[in-house]
């Protein structure tokens, strides 16, 4: 019964989303990417996003050894408890008001310890109810640590969700978002198979203090690892970009592109123009190139090409849709060592195919 009114429940959820009228957008002149395409893209931006890997490496840290509770607490309640399934639902609605009386202090709890001391703070709580349950065999004691418990994870699973949500713009939000939910359940998910074995051969109460010592590990461990990285960062659209201009022969489907940009700069300022193209780097691959260079001119001191691949013409114009404010920012920094005519000279290059292959000859 309790698994049919649930079912029934998600009848409201049905109808919200049959009655919900998503907001009008613009229509776009660039077809939309294909679904094996748009994956790599999603996957390249994860790779090279350095606010959404931080968020990544706490997740899988904290997750790993948070869900050892959560799957052997049927068996807690059971035997080392020795309760039934009364005191199991008892412990299960104590995580759940936990989360629920955590999330009305969150706020002020964030603003006093910010993102990463309250993370610290949530696996510490985890921890805590870990041990207890490990150690005592007190049934009012072990739901008192579930309310914790439940605290404890919502104000982790927030935090992490929002530093996720704050490191990605609009135009990938969604395919970040389904990797750190992918990292969240497989981590849950090896977690569990992990523990769920592992007490079979040392006995609940060990691996549940295992699994506490380890999620206090993995605090230092990962503590370099910093969260909401994403905040100061303006992801809005830039389109500061120019619309590149092609032959009538070049179509959408043409590649792979080749962007060459040519920068002229002080030869003594070499080191500092180095180190920000390693930014700029990352930026490149973010919005969609595979490849990315760096070259200087052998026969003038000073003159140095930068170059990226993408794979198509159509790719290379999302690229100009997906320029955010931030990376504005940072190509700015670039241009500043650029002593020659601004904007510097940009060219674009098609990849050629023999004739009868669908490409340009």
């Amino acid at each position: 019964m309790p698994f049919l009114f649930n079912g029934l429940s998600f009848l409201l959820v049905i109808a919200a989303v049959f009655w919900w009228s998503p907001p009008k957008v613009s229509a776009d002149t660039i077809p939309k990417e294909s679904f094996w395409s748009a994956i790599r893209a999603g996957v390249r931006y994860a790779r090279h996003s350095q606010p959404l890997k931080t968020t990544l490496i706490r997740a899988l840290g904290f997750f790993l050894f948070a869900s050892a509770y959560w799957a052997l607490l049927p068996l807690i309640a059971r035997q080392v408890l020795a309760g039934d399934a009364n005191l199991y639902g008892m412990m299960m609605g104590a995580v759940g008001l936990g989360a629920v009386a955590g999330a009305f202090t969150l706020p002020k709890m964030k603003s006093l310890l910010g993102a990463d001391k309250l993370v610290a703070a949530g696996t510490i709580g985890t921890a805590i109810c870990m041990l207890v349950l490990a150690t005592s065999s007190s049934h009012t004691l072990a739901i008192a640590v579930c309310l914790l418990a439940g605290m404890s994870w919502i104000a982790v699973l927030t935090s992490l969700n929002v530093s996720a949500q704050v490191a990605l713009p609009e135009w990938v939000r969604a395919r970040g978002l389904a990797i750190f939910v992918t990292v969240f359940f497989g981590a849950m998910s090896a977690g569990s198979l992990f523990w769920g074995n592992l007490s079979a051969h040392l006995g609940i109460p060990t691996v549940l203090c295992i699994a506490a010592v380890g999620a206090l590990l993995v605090i230092p461990l990962t503590w370099r690892a910093k969260l909401q990285l994403g905040v100061d960062m303006d992801l809005s659209q830039s389109l500061h970009w120019p619309e590149p201009t092609a032959e009538q022969g070049i179509s959408g489907s043409h590649g792979p592109v080749m962007v060459m940009i040519e920068y002229l700069i002080d030869p003594l300022q070499n080191n500092e123009f180095y180190s920000i193209t390693q930014e700029l780097k990352r930026q490149r691959h973010r919005d969609g190139a595979y490849a990315w260079g760096v070259f200087a001119d052998t026969s003038q001191p000073g003159r140095y090409l930068e170059y990226f691949l993408v794979q198509s013409w159509h790719e290379h114009l999302r690229q100009h849709h997906r320029v955010t404010r931030s990376d504005q920012a940072l190509q700015a920094k670039v241009l500043a060592f650029h002593l020659g005519p601004k904007p510097p000279k940009v060219e674009h290059f098609v990849a050629i195919r023999a004739h009868g292959e669908g490409d340009i000859r």
